[in-house]
């Protein structure tokens, strides 16, 4: 059996004193595709916060090893130095930054991290060319400020060339879905099949069936009401599809 790359133990997180995760429990090995799915309200991008380390919510039981590591014990950047990247449903923007200065400076903290020597200047710029490549992403939005002015697809497209720069052991793309067209949707999701290895994992959040045509998720799971109340193949999502939550709603309230 393949190590544990990510493994969660009830967990309980709550936002201002209301409880969202009632107990979460997901183990993911490399080389796997997690899709969770599940109506609004249920949890997913609190999930996805609580993992990332956002200090709004605030974890109350449970555990998550990440790699032998106790995430919960680490720093949000410390959670990204070890191998940790999320994709946010609406990437903000960061005027005056350019990306150059920002990817630079998020690689050479990562290496500081694993008391790496800092990448040079043409070291850097070789390596963005290379991986600006695999998610197609233009020169011009490379060299402007982080997101500043770009369309929702190509905010999406700039976090997945983040992903290929940071090379994370875990990706947990946030409904990286939302608002992409069919052909932004493609690229985003080329890109981060492109960057799937025998050795790294993603999680990807959304709603809707249309994302996983593109990438095939081993595992799907739907959260309700702060639990993970299924587990199957591709299938599930199908599934879901075809009849929507309220099956599985109705099912778990009458339990």
């Amino acid at each position: 059996m393949k190590d544990i790359l990510l493994e969660v133990k009830n967990l309980h997180a709550n936002i201002n004193g209301k409880e969202i995760l009632k107990g979460i429990n997901l183990t993911i090995r490399p080389g796997e595709v997690h899709a969770i799915m599940g109506p609004n309200g249920s949890g997913k991008s609190t999930l996805s916060s609580v993992l990332a380390g956002n200090p709004t919510f605030t974890v109350t039981e449970g555990e998550v090893d990440f790699h032998g590591v106790d995430l919960l014990s680490l720093s949000p950047e410390d959670r990204s130095h070890e191998g940790l990247f999320l994709s946010f449903q609406y990437p903000v923007e960061i005027p005056g930054v350019s990306m150059v200065n920002f990817m630079r400076a998020a690689m050479n903290e990562k290496r500081k991290h694993f008391d790496q020597p800092a990448l040079s200047a043409s070291e850097f710029l070789k390596l963005m060319r290379q991986k600006r490549e695999v998610v197609e992403l233009d020169n011009k939005l490379a060299s402007r400020s982080v997101n500043e002015g770009f369309s929702g697809g190509e905010k999406k497209r700039n976090e997945i060339f983040q992903m290929a720069m940071l090379e994370p052991r875990l990706s947990i793309l946030d409904e990286t879905d939302s608002g992409l067209d069919i052909d932004a949707l493609r690229v985003v999701a080329g890109g981060v099949n492109k960057l799937k290895t025998a050795d790294n994992a993603t999680i990807v959040i959304t709603h809707y069936q249309r994302l996983l045509d593109y990438i095939k998720p081993d595992f799907v799971h739907v959260l309700y009401k702060g639990r993970i109340v299924r587990t199957g193949g591709p299938e599930l999502a199908l599934e879901l599809e075809e009849k929507g939550y309220d099956w599985i709603k109705q099912e778990i309230d009458n339990q």
